[in-house]
């Protein structure tokens, strides 16, 4: 494990705030710190990077990177966001994605969006965005076509595929099949994997309850605090989920959990398995902390968020979790991942501790959120 000390370099930042709206277009300018590099005390050659500084208003969730380099990030709603999805543009400013109408609260004739966290790009360039459901209508898959800027396809998501309490959280996106993988962390006790065929739209809810998608009795502890949710110690289940470079292993794992497990995509696209013969293909891959996002490179090292640590760490081929990065301020509970086109690992880091469901229904968010960058073990997929 290494720890890691800031170097302060004179400003480079943009310092501009401004609003400026018309009815068709929002375009939102913000203060960014580009590349400031935090070097490794050991003189490794390995680096941190900050990309970015957001606001308040701006507040994280995960983030997609497109084969051409676009940076796509959803807005947590624990913080209550306007927006629920921005596009991190060249010149340092965010803008509504994929436009004003779409990244808003859905209108009477359903353009819009209710709540999303998951977010991945595929190899085609399409952004597919994972919108939960809200009252009684659906939840839904949304793939926007970034190359051609247009909708490439939806798919909507209904009871009892989702169940009254399903919070869908994170995706992985499988061309080779032509299939979704969505985790819906739901309660303690429904906790489950969604596989939707994107060729018929036909959805399946798998593993249910299982061991694998289930939270273990841990409490969630960041900063000496236990978190709670709804008046009750947070155990969260199905969470992060990610799938190699050559779509042959999904992995995921419940947030609340010491274990990161993986399963084959033949096994999970195969309709025939009976609920106890899928449970029997789950391998358990290797230990892990408490987290809330993974990727995956070619070589088998799982990428992992642990918010408990303040920390980035990675699960290798051997089951062997260690620490990369840790720093109590600039990772305060890292949230998404994702792969650029030249194998660096982006992260965005949220401080969700600190917002209002996770904190007795206060703010104490403290300026600003981050989205870090550092430099892969071995080479991963793009949007990944």
């Amino acid at each position: 494990m290494h720890n890691y000390q800031h170097k302060i370099y004179p400003s480079r930042l943009l310092r501009f705030l401004a609003y400026l709206t018309s009815v068709a277009t929002l375009v939102i300018c913000l203060s960014f710190a580009v590349h400031h590099p935090v070097v490794a005390q050991n003189e490794s050659t390995d680096e941190l990077e900050i990309v970015a500084e957001f606001p308040a208003e701006h507040p994280p969730g995960n983030i997609a990177i497109t084969p051409a380099g676009r940076i796509i990030m959803s807005q947590h709603q624990f913080y209550g966001a306007p927006l629920r999805v921005v596009e991190l543009l060249d010149d340092n400013t965010l803008v509504p994605f994929p436009n004003q109408a779409w990244s808003s609260k859905p209108e009477e004739k359903g353009i819009g969006l209710n709540t999303v966290l998951g977010l991945r790009a595929d190899e085609n360039g399409v952004v597919w965005m994972l919108d939960n459901s809200e009252g009684t209508k659906p939840g839904k898959i949304l793939g926007w076509d970034t190359e051609n800027d247009q909708l490439y396809q939806v798919i909507y998501l209904t009871q009892p595929i989702i169940t009254e309490n399903s919070f869908l959280n994170d995706l992985a996106v499988d061309l080779d099949h032509q299939a979704i993988y969505l985790t819906d962390t739901a309660s303690e006790n429904n906790s489950a994997l969604i596989v939707v065929d994107l060729n018929t739209g036909f959805s399946r809810r798998v593993l249910e309850g299982d061991i694998s998608t289930r939270p273990e009795d841990i409490p969630l502890i960041v900063d000496e605090r236990v978190i709670n949710m709804a008046g009750k110690p947070a155990k969260v289940g199905a969470n992060p989920i990610t799938i190699d470079p050559n779509n042959d292993w999904v992995y995921y794992a419940p947030m609340s959990s010491t274990s990161l497990y993986r399963i084959a995509t033949a096994d999970l696209l195969d309709p025939a398995l009976t609920p106890e013969d899928l449970s029997s293909r789950v391998e358990r891959y290797g230990d892990k902390p408490i987290c809330d996002g993974i990727t995956v490179d070619g070589a088998g090292n799982v990428y992992i968020t642990s918010i408990t640590d303040n920390a980035i760490g990675v699960v290798d081929a051997t089951g062997t979790y260690q620490t990369l990065y840790q720093d109590k301020q600039l990772l305060s509970w890292t949230n998404g991942m994702a792969f650029s086109p030249d194998d660096y690992i982006y992260v965005t880091v949220s401080q969700l501790q600190n917002s209002p469901p996770l904190n007795n229904g206060e703010n104490t968010f403290k300026a600003p959120f981050y989205l870090v960058r550092f430099p892969a073990l071995a080479s991963g997929k793009v949007g990944r």
